[in-house]
């Protein structure tokens, strides 16, 4: 899965890997009671510190679900509402399940040496594979493109939960994330890094854009989906006021994701 650094990481251990704030990180690994995942940075692999990076929303992981229920979630669904689930035959691995209407198929996700594939294209990630079928049919007896689920109980089981779970973890039901002290992983061969134990501030520093945002008032900022916003004042409940691309200006927040530390 991808991630975006929400400050920049100087590695001081030879298997950690160095980034700067905004990178985009390819999370190859996480463990449930480690303060650390594996990465890979322009095909360099190695640890990089949870608390200094984000993964990027996900609004179609459904975590661990079965086959049957992702059926009964997707069935009569409109034609290529898609979600992305934990393979219940190859343990570690992904399958797409897609409405086609009247049925439900499964696409499972081939990976190897860090690339994702259905069919003939691969990609370095699932983010970037889900993005290219949005645009390509993913089936080959008719067109079918992958479509957003909608907000409805049929889809998310638990609409009161985080819509973007950590898909290395074993619930898709994890919380909404809340400012916490990170510690550094009880890793025996890894000394403890004072720069790891930063508090985290209550309120978001960034925010992830969800989709384009590009009105023509002149006031308002204009970012487009995925780009990554410095927020400097998230405090109003209709506008919040940020910083893209080298300009300021205020934005309506239910159009981006708050990234926290």
């Amino acid at each position: 899965m991808e991630a975006v650094a929400l400050f920049s990481f100087t590695a001081s251990e030879a298997d950690e890997i160095s980034f700067q704030k905004g990178d985009i990180i390819k999370v190859t690994e996480m463990e449930d009671d480690s303060c650390w995942f594996t990465a890979e940075i322009q095909g360099k692999r190695g640890y990089v510190p949870e608390n200094y990076i984000s993964l990027l929303p996900h609004p179609w992981f459904a975590g661990r679900v079965s086959r049957l229920e992702a059926e009964r979630r997707l069935r009569w669904q409109d034609a290529g509402v898609f979600l992305v689930r934990e393979s219940e035959s190859a343990p570690g691995e992904f399958s797409v399940s897609v409405s086609y209407g009247d049925r439900v198929e499964h696409f499972r996700v081939l990976e190897g040496g860090g690339q994702y594939c259905i069919w003939d294209e691969s990609f370095c990630s699932l983010n970037r594979l889900v993005d290219f079928y949005r645009t390509h049919s993913i089936a080959v007896e008719k067109v079918v493109c992958l479509r957003d689920p909608p907000s409805s109980p049929r889809l998310l089981s638990h609409p009161q939960c985080n819509p973007y779970p950590n898909p290395y973890k074993s619930s898709s039901q994890e919380s909404l994330p809340s400012p916490h002290l990170y510690s550094h992983p009880s890793r025996p061969e890894r000394e403890t890094s004072q720069h790891l134990l930063e508090p985290v501030l209550g309120k978001p520093r960034l925010a992830h854009a969800l989709c384009d945002y590009t009105p023509p008032q002149t006031a308002h900022l204009h970012f487009l989906r995925g780009d990554i916003i410095d927020l400097l004042d998230c405090s109003g409940s209709l506008t919040w006021r940020g910083r893209c691309r080298g300009r300021v200006g205020i934005f309506p927040p239910e159009y981006v994701q708050p990234l926290y530390h």
